[in-house]
């Protein structure tokens, strides 16, 4: 155990970990309890369904901005520094987001916590990256998403019995305000977890020279060879938030299409789907390791994915049951993620490294609007299957270009600069 995680790497990859955890619980929260939030706060019929979609976009907007803001922060101010901001900000917006009372207010909130969220994850595997042994790294980013993304699950089961945590504390708050509320709190104990965090001594002895470069977003756009390498480091995840954004987000809507006997609700959809994701990405840490390499296993997983979504879409008249397992292996084979944030990290020099490990995964998840408005945009000509057929093979294909353009990263050191 003390060769693969020497020193007080285990620490960090510890607290990465509850810190991708919280994440995670409060990047989905938000569809957990969409409905009975909007509805609290006035909404119904064709106006919450417009604002269900409109806030999510907002909240995803958030995050892409905070992905460039903390990712150059990172690169010029520190590592953990991002980490302790970014907490703090989306901590105390999901706290306020418990009592807001109009859609203008809503939104605020989304975008102030989908900024203060972009810093968690970037932050914690650029840390790991650079603090621990090259061909063991990868156990530690494993160890982060796989437990990060049961996150999810605990937002799903606090989001469904949040009023119950709010009898039980005698507090006279709905379910929605109470699972804002228990988000934000539970960023407030990471926060003070976060003070044995250490930066890491590749960042130390760059941040030291005044000769270097650092954080300069556009210097990813210097050459025609480095921005086609960054590109392609964002384009591997899409297909995940494809997944994410359309079949599971959209579960609600997407199964009536199906047939599905039963009502679908979002929240287990989510829950369902996070399970998978996270023995998807135990998996893909395992293989890769085993397998000493990252771009291979993407490539299974794209392979899988992509039988996956097709026996799910065309196989109609599923139980309540079976759709959910559906979500299960749905999740799982979108289980790369891990992976595709590894990547990123490992393609880019430490002066940068922060900068392109930030804003990748959130770019991805920005995305997300492009990918849902296309499904909702398409759904009307070619029926919601089709839409989502259509947009699937986009996003995968895109994907498995960037696979095959990027550099395999497994065991290479990470003590280099762009210059």
């Amino acid at each position: 155990m003390k060769h693969i995680f020497p020193g007080r790497s285990l620490l960090l990859v510890v607290v990465a970990a509850l810190g991708y955890f919280v994440d995670i619980y409060d990047l989905v929260l938000f569809n957990v309890v969409k409905k009975e939030s909007l509805e609290a706060i006035g909404l119904s019929g064709d106006t919450l369904l417009r604002y269900d979609t409109a806030l999510f976009n907002w909240q995803m907007g958030g995050m892409l901005l905070g992905g460039l803001l903390w990712g150059m922060l990172g690169d010029k101010r520190g590592r953990v520094q991002v980490l302790f901001g970014s907490i703090l900000l989306y901590s105390l917006a999901n706290v306020a987001n418990a009592f807001v009372t109009d859609t203008f207010q809503y939104a605020l909130c989304r975008v102030i916590a989908g900024i203060g969220l972009a810093g968690e994850l970037g932050a914690g595997i650029t840390l790991v990256v650079e603090s621990m042994p090259r061909q063991h790294r990868g156990w530690g980013t494993m160890i982060i998403v796989t437990f990060g993304a049961l996150g999810a699950v605990a937002a799903s089961l606090v989001g469904n019995s949040g009023g119950a945590i709010a009898a039980t504390l005698g507090l006279d708050l709905q379910a929605w305000q109470m699972a804002y509320i228990v988000g934000g709190a539970l960023g407030i104990a990471l926060l003070v977890m976060r003070a044995g965090a250490f930066e890491s001594g590749m960042f130390k002895h760059v941040h030291a020279r005044t000769d270097v470069e650092k954080g300069n977003f556009l210097a990813l756009f210097r050459t025609r060879r480095r921005a086609l390498k960054y590109l392609a480091s964002i384009a591997i995840g899409l297909p995940v938030w494809y997944v994410i954004g359309v079949l599971i987000n959209k579960s609600h809507v997407i199964a009536p299409a199906l047939g599905v006997q039963g009502e679908v609700k979002v929240g287990d959809s989510v829950m369902w789907s996070y399970i998978g994701l996270s023995i998807g990405d135990l998996l893909s840490g395992l293989l890769s390791q085993l397998m000493r390499s990252r771009r291979k296993v993407i490539l299974l997983y794209l392979a899988f994915l992509s039988i996956t979504v097709v026996v799910f879409l065309f196989t109609s008249g599923m139980s309540l049951a079976l759709f959910y397992a559906m979500c299960l292996v749905l999740g799982a084979s979108t289980g790369f993620w891990a992976l595709f944030v590894t990547v990123a990290s490992e393609q880019f020099g430490t002066n940068l490294r922060s900068t392109v490990t930030n804003t990748a995964p959130n770019f991805v998840r920005g995305a997300v609007i492009p990918i849902t408005l296309s499904f909702v945009a398409l759904r009307t000509s070619i029926g919601d299957v089709g839409a989502a057929l259509l947009v699937g093979a986009v996003c995968i294909g895109l994907s498995l270009w960037a696979t095959l353009h990027v550099k395999e990263t497994f065991g290479d050191d990470m003590d280099f600069l762009e210059c």
